[in-house]
């Protein structure tokens, strides 16, 4: 594989003088410092390169590009010049990714055959922190994290499938509870070595009682969501209590995106046609205006003929509406899809919540 690369030259590039900066490229592995180089070709000799490659070389590379990020300038510039290469129009960050992967395969083996591979591929490409997390038991990880300090609960919860995080979550005590909750949702960014210090502490603790498994990582206000609509009607009360207590704005940020308007296709048509008599036409027909049709036939499904046509009739005579409009009018749908459920006349289900019989 390196003699194939050396072979190539990348665009506006000529032979080094400078003899490698080891330092920068010292512990990268031979596959990522291909995957560097490749990054700095153009697409035609990129697809050069990866056409000349074995089908294990092949996977092995692509992987390395999906898995790269941003690569620093001066770590890029540095496996040129290990390769007798150095770029002459300027040292310039590079950067990887599943996509800048997927169009890279594509230029050099086809739409077909790369979509293969990379579906291939996609299960064990990426180092996901936690992934050993998958099939733990909520109450072993509560009893093992809920004397952590609760950014590092934050952290663990924000990376495990959003089920589990919701039990753990559910049992932790109710101030702690809204901490941790407040932490899932403003987390920005952690430096790679913590959380792998953390990693490597819990599954140490934890090693004879996991077994090990893929899964998804996930950060921010929307996992907090995703946990939240998975917790039952209590604990979902008790963190958003708590949430509004300690940040007004990110309790109605993350109430907001709990039920979507969209959302109101998984309503019964009982609780539909409730919704509709506490909704004007005119604002019901602003917050229909480019809905999926399944939202737009859900809700004339639920009125009357005479009703639908007249509704149908006020979409159509509206014209173009202003995003922030339509946004604003169904918001309003949703305050009164939320009215309704806390007042106890309609049900809106939520993850695993037990279905009810006649």
């Amino acid at each position: 594989m390196v003699e194939t690369l050396a072979t190539v030259t990348p665009i506006g590039t000529g032979l080094a003088a400078a003899e490698p900066n080891l330092d920068l490229t010292r512990g990268m592995s031979g596959r990522r410092k291909a995957a560097v180089l490749i990054l700095q070709l153009d697409r035609e000799a990129s697809a050069k390169v990866l056409n000349q490659l074995s089908e294990s070389e092949l996977e092995e590379v692509v992987a390395e590009i999906a898995r790269a990020g941003d690569v620093p300038a001066e770590v890029s510039a540095a496996v040129l010049r290990e390769f007798g290469i150095m770029q002459v129009a300027g040292d310039a960050m590079v950067r990887g990714g599943l996509e800048q992967s997927r169009a890279l395969l594509r230029a050099a083996v086809g739409d077909q055959r790369a979509d293969a591979i990379l579906d291939r591929l996609s299960g064990t490409m990426f180092d996901v922190p936690f992934k050993f997390l998958q099939n733990a038991d909520a109450r072993q990880l509560l009893n093992f994290i809920s004397d952590e300090h609760p950014q590092t609960i934050a952290l663990v919860l924000a990376h495990v499938p959003a089920p589990l995080a919701s039990k753990v979550l559910a049992g932790l005590g109710s101030d702690l509870q809204a901490d941790v909750a407040h932490r899932i949702a403003t987390m920005d960014q952690t430096t790679p070595d913590i959380i792998h210090q953390i990693e490597a502490n819990l599954q140490r603790r934890m090693a004879n009682l996991l077994v090990p498994s893929e899964l998804a990582a996930v950060g921010g206000v929307q996992p907090l969501v995703d946990i939240i609509n998975r917790a039952d009607r209590g604990t979902e009360k008790l963190i958003m209590e708590g949430l509004e207590r300690r940040d007004p704005e990110l309790a109605e940020e993350v109430r907001s995106r709990m039920f979507m308007f969209e959302d109101l296709v998984n309503l019964e048509d009982r609780a539909v046609q409730l919704v509709l008599r506490q909704v004007e036409t005119g604002n019901l027909a602003i917050a229909l205006k480019g809905v999926a049709q399944v939202v737009h036939a859900k809700i004339m499904a639920n009125m009357s003929e005479r009703a639908a046509t007249t509704l149908a009739e006020e979409i159509e005579l509206l014209g173009p509406v202003r995003v922030q409009s339509v946004e604003e009018a169904q918001t309003e749908v949703v305050r009164v899809i939320r009215e309704l459920e806390e007042s106890g006349q309609i049900i809106v289900r939520r993850g695993e919540e037990d279905e009810f019989v006649a």
